[in-house]
């Protein structure tokens, strides 16, 4: 299985901002029906395209700040970020492909 990073506000510029490697974060909550429902697409994009992206999640409820940085309105929110930028974002489940297509053309 793919190293998926648990991000907080104290590692999120460490392993987000200051990385070399686009991250694709994953804004979710245990509550979150949708965001179970996500949950196994992102663990199995993580595992696919691990050596392009660098996956993490951020538990909404624990690191509400960093949603808030980031106007995350609705879980799940996916955002991929290169460097200081984000490249894309996603509100909302959607299937497998559609999440890969958005984040392949995003790194172009």
């Amino acid at each position: 299985m793919a190293n998926i990073i648990e991000i907080t506000k104290d590692n999120f510029k460490t392993e987000v901002l200051d990385s070399s490697t686009p991250v694709l974060i994953d804004f979710w909550a245990a509550w979150c029906g949708p965001c179970r429902m996500v949950a196994p697409i992102v663990d199995q994009i993580a595992t696919e395209m691990e050596g392009t992206i660098k996956v993490g999640k951020v538990n909404v409820d624990e690191v509400p700040s960093l949603a808030q940085t980031y106007s995350v309105m609705s879980i799940p929110t996916l955002i991929l970020f290169k460097g200081n930028q984000q490249l894309m974002q996603i509100v909302g489940g959607q299937p497998k492909a559609a999440i890969i297509a958005k984040i392949k053309d995003a790194l172009k």
